[in-house]
């Protein structure tokens, strides 16, 4: 029994026009039901994925902290010189700005924001807020002030208070890039000795680089040789492949931890067999690093090898050496080529997925091999800066969408080329 069709039921003496616009309109419907069917995955990834990623880049740029608590000395500094400490009448707003605040947690806020910018602010901000109420003329505020802490009358916290006025910075982004703002307002590299990210940064991508590197030079001939293998026990050895998949990472690099240990497995057989007279150093440090990210992220290399290798057909190697080139040859030429797209996406997926990785490195490498993710998570869970962990998210999404972009075109041109 055939099943029913949406087409609705047209005389067959209908007029050409009303039968066309019949068919329209049953194909209208069954594109809006075939839309209302996708709407809760549209919902569920607007939830899930495009507001995160927007308030993501909101707070990368927000700057609230001096504009809520300091309006009125934030007015008080607009068209002052900032080369001196200013006028009464700015010791008078922020004293009434303190004194404003609801609690404390409100001035520990505008502290710790000020103490980013110039170590010292916030023992001077919770100081004069423990102080408060301070009362009188604004010369005798600031007479007041001047007595409790000598340091308003330097400029730079004054600095730093107009420096932030506004509710909007670009202050954490350029940071993320060692870059920052100087006192009149102007984009310039920060000293040698307080540039940080840009090495974090060149540092994430190397290792990602060398973990994709490994990972495609052990995923290729193992996915060529699964390609190669009868269906069944193909998927038998791709259960194998696949059983990373179903372990906890932490589990994985506790495993880590205990194969290349000093006195772990991994050392014990080399030196039993000779190869090594003492330990070799292979845990908290990037060796230990490069290795657990390599078995971890190896399944995502040779899935996508393996899908384009199995559609390659072996008839095209075979034609090759029949018509006078070497095996090798042919594979190289004839073959590999024909993998591309796999190698493309694989490495890809590989060097995205290494890129924002934060366990692993943090249990097994050392200082000096931790990457981005880690500085994100301090900036969250200890400095309780939120901006500055927001600028650095910002930095892997783009540079994210950037190698994305690149294989997109890059691909296009192959195809093109095709």
């Amino acid at each position: 029994m055939h099943a029913a069709t949406s087409v609705p039921l047209v005389p067959a003496e209908a007029p050409p026009g009303e039968l066309r616009r019949a068919l329209a309109r049953a194909e209208a419907r069954r594109k809006w039901r075939a839309f209302a069917l996708t709407v809760p995955l549209l919902v569920f990834l607007l939830l899930t994925l495009l507001v995160p990623i927007v308030a993501l880049l909101q707070r990368a740029v927000e700057n609230p902290e001096v504009a809520n608590a300091l309006p009125r000395t934030v007015r008080a500094l607009d068209g002052w010189n900032r080369k001196e400490a200013p006028a009464p009448a700015a010791f008078a707003a922020i004293a009434a700005d303190l004194g404003q605040l609801p609690d404390s947690s409100d001035a520990g806020a505008l502290a710790r924001r000020l103490n980013t910018e110039i170590a010292g602010a916030r023992s001077l901000v919770m100081g004069t807020f423990r102080a408060l109420p301070i009362a009188g003329t604004p010369e005798e505020v600031k007479a007041r002030m001047l007595e409790l802490d000598p340091r308003w009358g330097e400029a730079p916290y004054w600095q730093a208070i107009a420096k932030n006025g506004s509710r909007w910075t670009p202050d954490y982004l350029l940071a993320s890039l060692d870059l920052r703002r100087d006192v009149a307002g102007e984009v310039e590299r920060m000293p040698a000795d307080q540039r940080a990210f840009a090495g974090i940064l060149l540092r994430t991508f190397q290792i990602s680089a060398v973990v994709t590197f490994f990972c495609l030079l052990l995923a290729y001939p193992l996915a060529w040789w699964l390609s190669t293998l009868p269906a069944r026990k193909a998927n038998v050895l791709m259960i194998l492949v696949l059983v990373p998949f179903w372990t906890s990472i932490l589990v994985r690099v506790a495993a880590w931890i205990v194969l290349l240990q000093s006195e772990g497995l991994v050392n014990r057989g080399l030196m039993g067999i000779g190869l090594i007279d003492h330990p070799l150093a292979l845990l908290f440090n990037r060796t230990g690093v490069i290795i657990a990210m390599v078995h971890i992220l190896l399944p995502f290399m040779i899935l996508p090898l393996y899908s384009v290798m199995k559609s390659v057909p072996p008839t095209y190697l075979r034609a090759a050496v029949s018509l006078g080139s070497s095996p090798l040859a042919a594979f190289f030429r004839v073959y590999v080529p024909q993998t591309y797209p796999g190698i493309g996406a694989g490495a890809l997926l590989v060097f995205i997925l290494a890129i924002g990785y934060y366990v692993t490195p943090a249990l097994l490498g050392g200082a000096d091999d931790q990457m981005l993710s880690y500085y994100i998570a301090r900036y969250t869970n200890v400095e309780i800066n939120w901006g500055m962990a927001c600028a650095l998210g910002s930095v892997l999404l783009v540079a994210t969408l950037v190698l994305y972009a690149v294989y997109r075109r890059i691909g296009k041109a192959e195809l093109s080329l095709g």
